[in-house]
């Protein structure tokens, strides 16, 4: 690789090739072409994260990939996707990764033969060597060839939908407290808003995840061996277990929201009905005292001995019995 700059050797986090037993052996990316030119039963297994174009151009050459699935691989910006190119495959997924209590997304593009895997990863993605070594742990695995390693992948990266999904679901707990405090905070709608974009742009990412095994399990050209198929159809019904609970999630936040706000409206009806019947309240002794306060000189009970505490005890009767009546209601 002396070829190569240092930041492009620094793309490179492993290339290395399995023999048929599932030894390692580490090879430069120029020795790829070598390797796959001899029918030995080996395969190779290259991780890059963020490569320049010259290391994937260089991968291109040695893989003899196709220039549309290199072109993707370049543009990292793909949506989730299966395409068949002759007797490789091109996988684009979607990966997450919460950081500093927010999720944020990446993607990792896959490239996968019959004798080789090549994964590059682009933003939010942990890296896959615990997959590697969970596996080179297990050599008699590594000898059923790429089908495994991308087994290993694919179920790495489902895995770490499964604690994001389980913190959305612990952060709708307790939303939904907040939901139904007495007094109204908008930031309760503001986090369920976010939280809501947050499943939605999650739901992008895992719903894809179970077309594309599906037709990865269908895919001539890529052949999975019988004894792989039963871990391929794990990680699908990981991913459609997911799936469904994001669904659910999303449609529990949509049902908190309305419900927010419904009891938002309800809460200002009821100021809305104290107001009135205090505005009712003062209305009567406030129509009594306008209308004796017209100054007219020939109204018979402006001279009445008693007109002063009559009035008086009329005004306070009215109120009273205004008030039991708003208080029998429930508008006081």
């Amino acid at each position: 690789m002396s070829s190569m700059s240092h930041a492009q050797r620094q793309a490179v986090v492993n290339c290395a090739v399995y023999d048929r037993a599932g030894r390692r052996r580490d090879i430069p990316l120029e020795a790829i072409s070598d390797v796959l030119a001899q029918d030995d039963g080996s395969f190779v297994w290259v991780g890059l994260y963020e490569p320049e174009e010259a290391v994937l151009d260089l991968l291109q050459e040695e893989f003899g990939l196709h220039d549309l699935a290199v072109e993707d691989a370049h543009k990292a910006h793909q949506r989730p996707k299966l395409e068949t190119y002759g007797q490789s495959l091109f996988i684009a997924v979607r990966t997450a990764q919460r950081i500093d209590g927010e999720v944020r997304f990446g993607e990792t593009q896959i490239f996968a033969g019959a004798r080789y895997l090549v994964t590059v990863r682009h933003g939010a993605s942990l890296s896959y060597a615990p997959v590697r070594q969970r596996l080179e742990r297990e050599p008699a695995l590594l000898a059923l060839g790429p089908s495994i390693a991308l087994h290993g992948v694919l179920d790495f990266v489902v895995d770490n939908y499964q604690p994001i999904v389980a913190d959305f679901e612990d952060e709708l707990d307790t939303l939904e407290q907040d939901v139904f405090a007495e007094s109204y905070r908008r930031a309760t709608l503001q986090r369920l808003y976010r939280l809501r974009k947050d499943l939605t742009r999650m739901r992008l990412a895992v719903l894809p995840m179970q077309d594309i095994l599906a037709q990865l399990k269908r895919a001539p050209a890529f052949p999975i061996p019988d004894e792989v198929k039963p871990y391929f159809r794990d990680i699908h019904d990981h991913a459609a277990r997911e799936g469904d609970t994001i669904d659910t999630l999303r449609e529990m936040v949509a049902a908190a929201m309305n419900t927010n706000l419904a009891l938002v409206t309800v809460a200002q009806g009821e100021v809305v009905k104290k107001l009135a019947g205090w505005a009712g309240l003062l209305a009567a002794p406030t129509l009594i005292a306008s209308w004796y306060g017209m100054n007219f000189e020939h109204m018979p009970e402006l001279h009445g001995r008693y007109s002063y505490a009559v009035l008086t005890a009329t005004v306070a009767l009215v109120c009273l019995l205004l008030y039991a009546y708003l208080r029998r209601i429930r508008w006081l």
